[in-house]
């Protein structure tokens, strides 16, 4: 009799290579247990609290971080250390855990647990940080920032530029972004330190989305609605205000035609008792006494008039358009300090890009000049003037004829902020007001993007490197054999002692390689002709007049130049061309760098791509 075959339970049955149904649900239930404690326990590492449990962390980087937008915003959105720290993706999230142990040896070993040894390896650690988010494109920053979802509507011209210089050619976050969540250390690195770091990735290049470009095109259509409407609302304010000062005069007048003609009525009708008064007390007081061969009285001289500054440039300004140019207080920002990447973040747009200075900063001058107005950059607490204002909005209009170019500037006039570190507190008491112009073709360097600022250096007097016991005034690049840019070694910047020959500098002179200033002075009520060069020139004005008024609060300027000239440091301007321009305001008497200046700006005419255009008339 055959034995009967028991047979095997469910969980008995072999599955794969031997093991049972029931042992390889085992090992899922310990898989998913398993998996799921160690996910939880790493994700606890996480967490903002685990990450400042020592106080390495909360008493250093968590203490700058807190004040930053990516703790508390508007939004309520708040990116925590494993954020930015921390891969999302598997693989590189356990090597960043992995890598993690060495951190936990260093906390053994005490390394950066006080403050002091924080500080001497804080460049170390933010270097390695630097270095890992441009190997990955910034990854961590793209889990919340995307370049598509960027709209540029809301962002200032400066990023919506750089944005698109990223798109272009493969610039990532951090390249720009360092120091956005602790204390800024980008300043010690050198400059090539900074160009490792910061200099673009072709993999990273990105095609523009339409969003952006759609978004970037009508934010800028809707400024320049702004700020036709803006001028609009400025002429017609000005018309309403010359339209009441007219008739306020008018009526002015007729007061005094009424006063002299009842003046010469009582002369006229006076009677011989008029005799007992004083013979030389009357003759003192009265009027000049009507013709004896006419019964009519003498007319009343006319007033005399001021001749105007249209009426001198033979210009008239109602038919003119004008551009708004705001100029701001500089502070100590040299040519040098522009063109190294550790004091400025666009020394890299501007060096390796040719960006002008308006590209990013056009539309936020006044906010710049206020900061340094202020101290919190670039001007040093003893130099400090209280109260001083950090921009000036001024109408710059520009009109020509056959032979000659006229320029307009009208500003509000400013009250007295006396500079505590001069005696008296006006730097210059002869003159209330300076104006200055500069004007270059493009073979100057440094004109067609910064304009005048070209003329500015790291050694001039007043700037921190200026030299004890030398005047060093303006000067440009092309008179030097040599510009000390990065200051390499605790060198000195700038170029005062590498002067060329004087023979060269007549060749450069010679060569059209030369800033052409004109300027006023309303003290003196005089106008300068000159050059910037090897230094800067001044002469009497055989080229340029100049009128000024203050008219109420506001002070207008008027400028007549001949277009061509023969007379060396002069430009003849020719009128199918572009020049470069810039010009400063040296308001409530102030001298040398104390001034509010422009940005470069391009000057044409009949020329609807120049930035101000000289309309003909």
């Amino acid at each position: 009799m055959a034995m009967s075959m028991k047979k095997p339970s469910f969980f008995s049955r072999r599955v794969t290579k031997g093991a049972t149904l029931g042992a390889a649900l085992l090992f899922f239930v310990l898989g998913i247990f398993f998996w799921g404690s160690f996910n939880t326990a790493m994700e606890a590492t996480n967490t903002l609290e685990f990450c400042i449990s020592c106080h390495e962390m909360e008493d250093n980087v968590y203490q700058e971080y807190v004040p930053t937008i990516h703790h508390s915003n508007r939004s309520g959105v708040r990116a925590s250390c494993s954020d930015c720290h921390v891969p999302k993706p598997w693989i590189h999230k356990m090597a960043r855990k992995v890598q993690a142990s060495n951190e936990v040896l260093h906390k053994i070993l005490g390394t950066i647990d006080t403050p002091e040894k924080f500080d001497k390896k804080r460049l170390h650690l933010a270097k390695n940080v630097w270095k890992t988010m441009k190997a990955t494109d910034s990854r961590e920053c793209r889990n919340c920032h995307h370049f598509d979802s960027m709209n540029p509507e809301f962002q200032k011209p400066r990023a919506r530029k750089q944005h698109l210089n990223a798109f272009k050619t493969g610039q990532t976050c951090i390249d720009c972004h360092k120091g956005i969540a602790h204390k800024n250390i980008r300043d010690q690195l050198t400059d090539e330190e900074i160009e490792e770091l910061e200099k673009p990735n072709p993999d990273f290049i990105r095609e523009v989305p339409k969003m952006y470009l759609d978004g970037l095109k009508k934010i800028e259509q809707q400024e320049k609605a702004e700020e036709e409407k803006a001028q609009a609302l400025k002429v017609k304010a000005k018309a309403k205000k010359k339209a009441a000062k007219e008739k306020a005069e008018v009526e002015t007048q007729k007061r005094i035609d009424a006063a002299v003609s009842a003046a010469l009525s009582t002369a006229t009708t006076s009677t011989p008792a008029s005799k007992t008064v004083d013979t030389k007390a009357a003759k003192a007081t009265q009027v000049t006494p009507p013709s004896a061969t006419s019964k009519k009285p003498t007319p009343a001289p006319a007033p005399v008039a001021t001749p105007s500054a249209s009426a001198k440039s033979s210009a008239d300004w109602s038919k003119v358009s004008g551009r708004d140019i705001t100029v701001f207080y500089p502070g100590q920002s040299s040519m040098e300090w522009i063109l190294t990447g550790k004091d400025h973040g666009g020394a890299r747009p501007f060096v390796k890009m040719g960006d002008r200075c308006t590209t990013c900063h056009e539309k936020e001058v006044a906010k710049m000049g206020q900061k340094i107005v202020t101290g919190e950059k670039l001007e040093p607490a003893e130099t400090l003037i209280p109260n001083k204002r950090g921009s000036i909005a001024v109408t710059v209009q520009a009109t020509h004829d056959a032979e000659n170019l006229y320029m307009r500037f009208e500003w509000e006039n400013s009250e007295h902020t006396p500079a505590p570190f001069v005696e008296g507190g006006k730097m210059d008491s002869e003159n209330e007001m300076k104006l200055a112009i500069m004007f270059a073709g493009a073979k100057v360097k440094y004109a067609d993007q910064a304009g005048c600022w070209g003329t500015c250096h790291h050694d001039l007097n007043s700037m921190p490197h200026h030299p004890e016991g030398q005047n060093v005034v303006k000067y440009i690049t092309e008179s030097r054999t040599k510009i000390e840019v990065k200051g390499r070694r605790k060198k000195m910047r700038g170029g005062w002692d590498k002067r060329k020959t004087e023979e060269e500098i007549k060749t450069e002179l010679a060569s059209n390689h030369f800033m052409d200033i004109s300027r006023y002075k309303s003290g003196t009520k005089t106008s300068e002709d000159g050059y910037v060069l090897g230094d800067r020139v001044m002469e009497g004005s055989q080229n340029t007049e100049f009128t000024a008024t203050l008219d109420g609060d506001n002070w207008v300027v008027e400028m007549k130049r001949k277009l061509k000239s023969d007379k060396a440091g002069d430009i003849t301007m020719e009128l199918d061309k572009l020049y470069n321009f810039g010009f400063a305001i040296h308001d409530d008497h102030t001298s040398a760098r104390f001034h509010h200046v422009s940005l470069g700006y391009k000057l044409g005419f009949d020329n609807d791509k120049a930035e101000v255009n000289a309309t003909k008339q």
